[in-house]
């Protein structure tokens, strides 16, 4: 129990990143039409998402029934499409005159990041004996 935060510095470390980036860069973004809120919401979001994921195979990964694990990438999975489907819907519905096809491409690339990240933690987590 001791090391339970500590297999999460990768998450915790991408969105520290990847938020200093989007704040600190807004005349940057702001020149290839990318919207910097958009993008620290979507990384908030992806976070958030990815730690409740990830905390739900770690307990399906504690099951002595292999399918329970197999089920929960396959939840987490549709939990995170749900939600960005959502996220989006909600954004091109509220944002009709300001909505930014660029900033929606950016957040799915980061999606991508934060996933490729997610199946390194869970391969970590698989590799482990008393996992």
């Amino acid at each position: 129990m001791k090391s339970q935060g500590r297999e999460l510095i990768p998450l915790i470390m991408l969105f520290i990143v990847f938020n200093n980036l989007f704040f600190f860069g807004k005349t940057f973004l702001a020149k290839y039409q990318l919207d910097h809120l958009v993008l620290m919401i979507a990384n908030s979001l992806f976070f958030i998402v990815s730690i409740i994921v990830y905390m739900m195979q770690k307990k399906a990964m504690r099951n002595s029934n292999p399918n329970v694990f197999v089920r929960s990438v396959m939840g987490g999975t549709m939990i995170k499409m749900g939600v960005c489907v959502v996220a989006v819907f909600i954004y091109a519905l509220a944002f009709k005159s300001s909505f930014s096809k660029m900033s929606v491409f950016a957040a799915m690339i980061l999606y991508l990041i934060y996933l490729f990240v997610e199946v390194k933690l869970a391969t970590k987590l698989n590799k482990q004996k008393n996992a």
